[in-house]
């Protein structure tokens, strides 16, 4: 909590968000404590691959941003596309997804695409649908507990 508020003094805008839930493993597991930069978005939007939260049905969530407006995403037999191209995801390990199968589903103009990197334990963008841009509170800028390398 000091951490948050002197970076709020030095003009950052800080939240602490915990990780709820293994949707987001082996990048993020339940527990684990971040730091959200919550001006990140306040004049870009999000990109492909950038790691958000935002509120859905009354919980804060922390996703993965995998397509933006104007793509078209889908997932065929475990492997991201988008625009039909395979998308490289070292976090993801693949074989564990074999066999999944999504869209493919154009992503509408002012949302993200947004899925945890633990597929198949994911409530996502898959389930809710696209995610309005303007409703992604902020940016993951650092896991500050436990301390990155501590089992």
């Amino acid at each position: 909590m000091a951490v948050a508020a002197a970076c709020v003094a030095g003009g950052l805008l800080l939240e602490p968000v915990r990780v709820e839930s293994a949707s987001m493993e082996p990048t993020l597991r339940a527990g684990d404590h971040l730091l959200v930069d919550e001006r990140a978005y306040w004049r870009a939007a999000p990109r492909r691959g950038d790691l958000v939260v935002f509120d859905h049905g009354g919980s804060r969530l922390v996703k993965r941003v995998a397509a933006v407006a104007g793509d078209t995403v889908g997932i065929e037999d475990g492997v991201l596309t988008v625009d039909g191209r395979p998308v490289t995801e070292p976090a993801i390990d693949r074989r564990a997804l074999d066999g999944l199968y999504y869209g493919p589903a154009h992503v509408p103009h002012g949302t993200v695409f947004v899925l945890g990197d633990n597929r198949r334990r994911s409530v996502d963008s898959r389930q809710f649908g696209p995610v309005p841009a303007g409703e992604v509170r902020g940016r993951v800028l650092l896991r500050w507990w436990p301390r990155p390398g501590a089992p």
